[in-house]
């Protein structure tokens, strides 16, 4: 650990940051009143925003500037939400896959409290969110391999291969998770974070076949393999998952690695294509529709290179 932040205060590379900005499509709440059904919009890093049976429905949601426990220091944002926490439309639930600062911010739950009917969290993470004041009837925490259903949609919280911790004396106390959505016939996974390993293919074989994986693809390092994938590895979980489309999510957001920032990208896309799967790259704020489809453009080549603006992502 030590190496590591040396490392990253002395011997950061420069192209962990954009050279310019990443573009965003600003959202209305009468855009996402409007929207489609089955339509998914990536908020940034691991927030989504679900349109489900007609329902909101908030992943991991950080709103904050920096991924950090103080707002001064840490990793600060590439880009801003697409909408605002106060724009947002009244939200049927929060899923929480883990307690770590760029996945739960103490703030943006707050500020959800009074528009959020329900928080879905592993052990120990829904008691974090009533001691800050969550009444405990909003709160359904799960074991892996736990269901639950909420407003028609079942919910499985499923294993991974992470860690938890917001401080240095409360490592490993409260239990990560990924999640499974179930919508009629639809099936939605959600990894969280986590490393490779045999769970995928236990929970493809449990739940699959899934429609849409939104896997997470950023923020690795060989320094730490058993906690983030390599984009091979987030490419195999989503065939152990028997996945139709892949949207890699983790990335575009936050400087959390010694990777270039778009990296995840270009390697996932890569592979993706050498694989021949079905993989959907949205801008943050554009809308995918499960239900129609699309791959969308390689946005981030227009940030490094604008005169590569509007690079569509051809079909293999």
């Amino acid at each position: 650990m030590l190496g590591i932040f040396w490392k990253a205060l002395f011997h950061k590379p420069r192209n962990t940051r954009p050279a310019g900005s990443v573009p965003v499509l600003e959202l209305t709440r009468e855009q996402l009143l409007a929207a489609d059904n089955f339509s998914v919009f990536r908020l940034g890093h691991s927030t989504l925003l679900l349109k489900l049976q007609g329902q909101f429905w908030l992943t991991d949601p950080v709103f904050a500037e920096r991924a950090s426990p103080v707002q001064w220091a840490g990793p600060k944002r590439f880009h801003q939400p697409p909408i605002s926490l106060e724009a947002l439309p009244p939200i049927e639930g929060v899923i929480l896959s883990h307690n770590h600062y760029d996945h739960l911010d103490y703030k943006t739950v707050l500020q959800l409290a009074a528009k959020t009917r329900h928080f879905l969290a592993p052990l120990g993470v829904g008691d974090q969110l009533i001691k800050w004041g969550i009444p405990a009837e909003k709160v359904r925490q799960l074991d892996w391999w736990e269901e639950t259903q909420v407003g028609g949609i079942r919910f499985a919280a499923t294993p991974a291969q992470h860690f938890s911790g917001r401080t240095l004396f409360d490592s490993n106390q409260t239990l990560w998770a990924s999640w499974v959505m179930m919508v009629g016939e639809q099936r939605i996974f959600f990894s969280g974070d986590s490393g490779y390993f045999e769970g995928f293919k236990r929970i493809g074989e449990h739940y699959g076949p899934f429609d849409l994986t939104l896997m997470e693809t950023g923020a690795y390092n060989v320094d730490w393999p058993h906690v983030h994938m390599q984009p091979e590895q987030s490419l195999q979980a989503h065939l152990d998952l028997q996945g139709r489309w892949l949207l890699p999510i983790h990335n575009g957001t936050f400087d959390l690695s010694f990777h270039a920032w778009h990296e995840p990208f270009d390697r996932i896309l890569a592979l993706a294509w050498e694989r021949n799967v079905s993989i959907t790259t949205p801008r943050m704020g554009e809308a995918f529709n499960l239900l129609q489809p699309h791959r969308g453009y390689a946005w981030w080549l227009e940030v490094e290179h604008p005169e590569a603006a509007e690079t569509p992502i051809a079909a293999r």
